[in-house]
């Protein structure tokens, strides 16, 4: 198995989350010698055993002082198999916004569940979040299961109940003790009644499915490219899909057409381009394009309204009177939100911007799916949203609008070589256009 998987860990707190993630790459010989013996040092002061495993992944301070993950802990680790990427994420209520973070670009999720206190509030939570970010696959590992004698009956009943949690998700269940490594690296003796495979097995082989290039085509436009008077490119990386020479593109929100003539890039010119590649095309006329908008080869959803979930992650509250930056793609809009949300609250709101969006729901792509809302008087982060539907059909738009007389003026203006020569062009016309 190649490739790399994103893996996250979720659950409430004290069920083991950095106990089982440090028995993992310790156990896989992930960490440093140096590490090792670190730890150890550590857990000796502790009096804590020969080695504490939580503390290969609370690496602040105050979280190990506390015997608590606070941040999200990143780790890079690899086998002969897979390469990883995991995400050790906090279990406190006031740290959900953290959870959505490490989540927001999980392959697989790994819900952990104490065996002897079953499943929390913060358990089907971070199962909700998880399910909201889009992940389709799941671990679902009932630890601690040496402090209930190995009993299959409790295992399979916090099994059943995840399957209502999860419907519809892929879950493999597992019952482990991370403090002993059961089911962990390799298969247990202790649980002689499971058939499954251990979590690093379950990890190396699952397959996920991400790929971008079967999406529709989206090239949000960072950046217009004029060096020179003959060179006109719109720059920005392919969110989705796939483009070629020939292929006719729309810009949205205006709705104008065209032929792509060029793709060119760093290295040179290309016939083919394909997400995530950075690109800057070049389209046989020059419509008005600018960044923000975005181009397709299918008419997407374009709107001002839609529903979307939130996670609010700011102190201060949500307020349906207060207008918002959102932040979506390359494009910055003003909007409205529905109703308050208190800070780690998550909540279906109604979004309303004061210019139209190009968007997809997030289930179907998570880069025009998603946004974040910015607090325009401290630019603070406050929000991260995924759009579930739109509130009216605004898209596909099938129609567009014949050419204002303001929008000549500004292609005519944009065509031009020099101030001079669009200052000249404008004058024309608008002698044209009062006679």
């Amino acid at each position: 198995m190649s490739g790399l998987l994103r893996i996250c860990t979720a659950g409430s707190v004290d069920d083991g989350k950095s106990t089982l993630i440090g028995r993992l790459l310790h156990d896989s010989q992930s960490v440093y010698e140096d590490q090792v013996h670190s730890v150890k040092a550590a857990s000796k002061n502790r009096g804590v055993g020969v080695i504490d495993f939580s503390l290969f992944t609370d690496g602040l301070k105050a979280e190990r002082e506390q015997g608590i993950t606070i941040d999200v802990a990143y780790r890079y680790f690899a086998t002969a198999r897979r390469k990883f990427i995991l995400a050790d994420t906090p279990g406190h209520e006031q740290y959900t916004r953290n959870m959505a973070t490490g989540a927001s670009t999980a392959d697989v999720a790994i819900l952990l569940v104490d065996a002897q206190q079953g499943v929390k509030v913060q358990s089907r939570r971070h199962a909700r979040i998880a399910s909201l970010l889009g992940i389709k696959d799941f671990v679902l590992a009932v630890n601690k299961m040496d402090l209930v004698d190995f009993d299959r009956e409790i295992f399979e009943g916090i099994t059943d109940e995840f399957e209502e949690i999860l419907a519809g998700a892929n879950f493999h269940a597992i019952p482990m003790s991370a403090l002993g490594g059961d089911n962990v690296i390799t298969k247990s003796d202790r649980t002689p009644w499971f058939n499954g495979s251990s979590l690093l097995d379950f990890l190396e082989t699952v397959q996920v499915t991400r790929d971008l290039t079967a999406l529709p085509f989206r090239f949000p436009v960072q950046l217009v490219m004029r060096p020179d008077r003959e060179f006109r490119g719109y720059a920005g990386q392919i969110a989705s899909g796939s483009v070629r020479i020939g292929d006719r593109l729309t810009t949205w929100p205006s709705g104008r057409s065209a032929h792509v003539k060029r793709i060119v890039t760093y290295d040179g010119e290309l016939d083919l381009a394909y997400a995530p590649m950075s690109v800057t095309l070049v389209l046989d006329d020059e419509i008005d394009i600018s960044r923000g908008d975005t181009l397709t080869a299918e008419p997407p959803h374009v709107g001002t309204q839609f529903e979307a979930e939130v996670v609010w992650m700011d102190e201060r509250p949500l307020d349906p009177a207060r207008v918002y930056l959102l932040k979506h793609t390359t494009r910055t809009v003003t909007a409205e939100v529905s109703h308050a949300l208190l800070m780690n609250q998550i909540a279906t709101v109604t979004v309303s911007t004061a210019r139209p969006l190009v968007f997809d729901k997030y289930e179907t792509n998570r880069i025009t799916g998603s946004f974040i809302l910015v607090d325009p008087a401290t630019q603070f982060t406050a929000g991260a949203g995924m759009i579930t539907n739109p509130v009216r059909d605004d898209a596909p738009v099938a129609a567009v609008a014949p050419v204002s007389a303001a929008e000549r003026l500004a292609l005519m203006a944009r065509r031009a070589g020099s101030d001079a020569e669009a200052v000249e062009a404008v004058r024309k016309a608008l002698e044209e256009l009062l006679t």
